[in-house]
């Protein structure tokens, strides 16, 4: 099937436009969730994001088994992916191999059967970071979203809440 790939600034509109994609497909609708609740502003975050997709969601926790979640999703039934940044902090901060655990994820979107969107931040567009675990972070993002956008689809940049096509499907 085909995978979007959702990229932006912070509040950029990345989530709600995915959703819209996914939710332009019938039901059942997997959301495959990547944030862990450490603070009580995560915990709003996520309170607003259940709140505004309502019903008919089926919701993966998967801080970083994306792959066994897209696998464990209803075969061919949309799924939205949010967010690879967060999914990408919970890899570093645990030790996994990063690129393996990419490249892993570029082969499941590859194989997988159901429309995917995935979101993910840009976070090379700012000021170089001022100390090289942020630097290390920026780095491994970058070559992550390149290697996502490789095997997408589509990418959309989001813009201040306005979708501008990057890559097209064919």
């Amino acid at each position: 099937m085909t995978v979007t790939f959702v990229l932006g600034g912070a509040r950029s509109g990345k989530s709600r436009y995915a959703e819209s994609l996914v939710t332009a497909l019938p039901p059942p609708w997997t959301f495959i969730a990547t944030a862990e609740i450490h603070d009580d502003e995560m915990r709003q975050r996520i309170a607003e994001h259940r709140a505004r997709r309502g019903e008919g969601w089926y919701t993966l926790e998967a801080p970083v088994d994306i792959v066994g979640a897209l696998r464990s999703a209803p075969a061919g039934a949309p799924v939205l992916v949010d967010c690879l940044t967060l999914w990408l902090s919970n890899l570093m901060l645990a030790d996994y191999d990063v690129v393996t655990a990419v490249d892993d994820l570029a082969r499941a979107l590859s194989e997988s059967s159901a429309p995917v969107a995935i979101v993910s931040n840009e976070l090379g567009l700012g000021i170089v970071p001022d100390n090289a675990l942020a630097r290390q972070f920026r780095d491994a993002h970058g070559r992550m979203n390149q290697r996502i956008a490789e095997v997408a689809h589509s990418v959309v940049f989001m813009l201040a809440g306005l979708p501008m096509p990057v890559k097209v499907a064919r």
